[in-house]
């Protein structure tokens, strides 16, 4: 029987690469996008071509009904065994005494409250054992002061969630690590304002350049895998040397 894998922000960058890899590898997949319903249709149309069963879900995963509604979607293909939490947002690079309250709020909503949203119903679907994999951020250790220590914040709350569920879930069979990007190609730094920002921030990446969506994928899919059976608990750090 195939995997069944929901990801979450499934439609552009780290998400979208992450369903093309693990459609490739047999999974079916079942990934939910909040605005880009043409970018998630791409997708789509990729993961059926590799010959997966997929399906694509309009889900703002800040809200229950809705994360609810993604995973019974899901169900259609079959029992789940998988969670990638993906979906994220930043704000703004700038100084933190002029970060916006509702800013804050939105990172807080969509980066944590929305990961705790989907890994609770993953854990309660995942009854014969499975793996949620929480995309965290370099930041969360290198606090990124200047741009978005909110976020960083965040994100180190999403290392902590990553190492307590697992523990939590571990007699359950479910395996919970974490992938910790550093500087990747992808939109989200056209959405925090400084679109050229995987280039700009060459000079402080150890290895010299920005990382590919692939990259990351290929770590989360390591993770989801059996061969990485024996890891949980773990935040893989996939970032240039960040």
């Amino acid at each position: 029987m195939a995997p069944v894998t929901v990801i979450t922000g499934g439609g552009r960058g780290i998400g979208a690469a992450t369903a093309r890899r693990l459609a490739a590898a047999g999974h079916h997949v079942a990934l939910c996008y909040r605005r880009d319903e043409a970018a998630a249709t791409a997708v789509l149309t990729d993961l059926r071509a590799a010959g997966a069963q997929a399906l694509a879900v309009r889900a703002d995963t800040t809200d229950p009904d809705q994360v609810h509604a993604l995973f019974d979607a899901a169900a259609q293909l079959g029992p789940l065994t998988g969670l990638v939490n993906n979906a994220g947002v930043t704000s703004p690079i700038g100084p933190f005494t002029e970060l916006r309250v509702d800013d804050l709020r939105r990172v807080v909503d969509v980066n944590l409250v929305g990961y705790v949203l989907c890994a609770q119903q993953a854990a309660r679907r995942l009854t014969d054992g499975g793996a949620i994999v929480n995309v965290s951020s370099a930041a969360a250790t290198l606090g990124s002061p200047g741009e978005y220590v909110h976020y960083a914040a965040v994100k180190a709350a999403t290392d902590t969630l990553t190492v307590g569920l697992a523990k939590e879930l571990a007699p359950k069979g479910i395996r919970v690590n974490a992938v910790a990007p550093g500087i990747v190609r992808t939109d989200i730094h056209a959405d925090s304002g400084v679109p050229d920002r995987a280039d700009s921030a060459v000079g402080r990446i150890p290895l010299g350049r920005a990382g590919e969506p692939d990259e990351i994928a290929a770590a989360i899919a390591w993770l989801l895998g059996p061969d990485a059976s024996y890891a949980t608990g773990t935040v893989l750090r996939v970032s240039g040397g960040l």
